[in-house]
């Protein structure tokens, strides 16, 4: 093991343990001996390397190693009221069991995401603006469930229409001034639509012009630029345009990223920015653009204005999806030194995908899934007769043929042992797969085909309540009712009927319930 190699795993070591302490190594190639307190947290090093934090919002834990305040407010569902959800300790990591108690029974939603940097640049709920009314929707405080240094957290899941902001900001970069920015997020969901940013933008929810925003830009969308691949791809809103190189259109070195866990970085000067972005979990990061500004009128100079947006575009477009656990900006340009350290404080954090379990959806147990949505909460995902879905109401009243066309037998999934395949107890022997993304019914033909359309992943509910069913092989689309019927639906984005981003949430977030035969 080489010593950089003993150093970065001593260091996760500490950091997972809580334990404070300096790891110091001398290389005998030379190098300066380094030290690094285990409970430094990114902006201390971006202060350390004359750029501070002039915002830091993060639901899962300190980025600062001194600070022991509230990281988000939730409001629950039952009375309205709001708790502020605090640290476990100073510098560390978020007091998720005051949330899950406080929101015990009810659902919640994230109602502030706070500022640690001390200039009150706090993150609220986003206005409407000239692309979309509003105000936008607010995350569900249990959609993106996730553990840092072995410590349970929830990130912002931002299903389409939700968004965060704050127009009256202290210290961010107007103007041409330099600043730069990150966000750790969730590689695995994203959208095509505009804009899941968080960065710079407009001070009054309207589009002003190109230059007029800063923002780190994730996911698929290839109106203005793209990188290889299909997507999705780190790029840069700095309005009128997502940038993923020098000018709109290609970029060959911005490669399409798919890490669980995502470092996304941009940062900008006097006609000088750069993109870049690594695994949060593991390694450095990579640099997919540093030059010039693109050069049409509007971007050199900049014209940034200085608002912090979450979630959504500078004119509150908001037809996107993403997840978001940490973030900060900063006052002047980093340096790749200091975005280094960052990211090796980051990987050393831990972040990891929590096992979702549940007694009832073990292989073997039978099922009956209910929808959650208010029209439709009486309602249960059934067979039908023709072989397609939807749903219907059941009840103890209801004839022993559509219980058992409400009932489902648990599979491990036939594409991947980790994830579920449900067999019809009305039908036994046929599978509910996706047809056109249309569910259906269907008896095995065993191919690879079937095995993955009949396959979905387990996820918390994305509108707070039960579980989510993600398509093994569409992974940004997941069971749904919609208009009664099922479906197999992406986020706003598809074009299909439904794929509406309307109750979106609500629609693809299911409870498990006693079979009903």
């Amino acid at each position: 093991m080489t010593v950089q190699t003993w150093l970065r795993h001593a260091r996760r070591s500490l950091l997972a343990t809580g334990t404070t302490a300096v790891l110091t190594v001398a290389l005998l190639v030379g190098a300066e001996a380094t030290s690094q307190a285990a409970t430094q947290g990114p902006c201390d090093l971006y202060a350390s390397g004359g750029t501070p934090c002039v915002a830091a919002h993060s639901t899962t834990r300190a980025l600062y190693g001194a600070y022991n305040g509230a990281l988000y407010q939730v409001r629950r569902a039952s009375d309205n009221a709001t708790k502020d959800i605090g640290l476990l300790s100073a510098g560390g990591y978020a007091d998720a069991g005051a949330q899950d108690a406080f929101c015990a029974g009810t659902t919640c939603v994230i109602t502030v995401i706070y500022d640690q940097s001390g200039r009150g640049n706090s993150l609220t709920q986003a206005p409407g603006g000239g692309a979309a009314p509003g105000p936008d929707n607010l995350a569900p405080a249990t959609a993106a469930p996730v553990t840092v240094a072995g410590h349970r957290a929830y990130g912002v899941y931002v299903a389409a229409g939700t968004g965060y902001r704050n127009n009256k900001t202290n210290g961010v970069a107007t103007g041409d001034q330099p600043e730069g920015m990150y966000a750790v997020l969730d590689g695995t969901h994203f959208g095509g639509g505009c804009c899941f940013d968080y960065g710079n933008a407009e001070t009054n929810n309207l589009d002003t012009g190109n230059g007029h925003m800063e923002a780190i830009y994730f996911g698929d969308s290839t109106i203005w630029g793209k990188g290889t691949g299909s997507g999705p791809w780190v790029m840069a809103d700095l309005e009128n345009g997502l940038f993923s190189g020098p000018n709109a259109g290609y970029n060959a070195n911005d490669p399409s990223v798919s890490h669980r866990f995502l470092t996304a970085i941009v940062k900008g000067a006097p006609n000088l920015w750069a993109i870049k972005a690594g695994n949060a979990q593991s390694g450095g990061l990579s640099t997919y653009y540093s030059g010039a500004r693109p050069n049409v009128q509007g971007y050199n100079p900049m014209h940034k204005e200085g608002a912090i947006i979450l979630g959504i575009g500078g004119d509150n477009s908001k037809s996107s999806s993403g997840t978001f656990y940490e973030g900060v900006m900063t006052s002047g340009y980093p340096t790749d030194a200091t975005e280094n350290a960052v990211q090796a404080n980051i990987t050393a954090a831990d972040y990891q995908a929590p096992a979702l379990t549940s007694t009832a959806l073990t292989p073997g147990a039978r099922v009956s899934l209910k929808a959650t949505t208010t029209c439709c909460n009486a309602d249960y995902l059934r067979h039908q007769a023709d072989g397609t879905v939807a749903i219907s109401p059941i009840t103890a009243a209801s004839s022993g043929g559509d219980k058992n066309d409400a009932t489902w037998i648990v599979r491990a999934g036939l594409a991947n042992s980790a994830c579920l395949s449900f067999e019809s107890a009305g039908a036994p022997g046929q599978y509910l797969r996706h047809a056109g993304f249309q569910l259906r019914t269907a008896a095995s033909d065993a191919t690879a085909l079937f095995n993955r359309d009949a396959t979905f992943c387990l996820q918390a509910g994305h509108s707070g309540q039960g579980y989510s069913f993600q398509s093994a092989n569409y992974p940004n689309r997941f069971i749904r009712h919609y208009s009664y019927t099922g479906y197999l639906a992406g986020d706003g984005v598809g074009g299909n009927t439904w794929d509406s981003d309307a109750l979106w949430s609500e629609d693809t977030s299911w409870l498990t319930a006693q079979p009903w035969s």
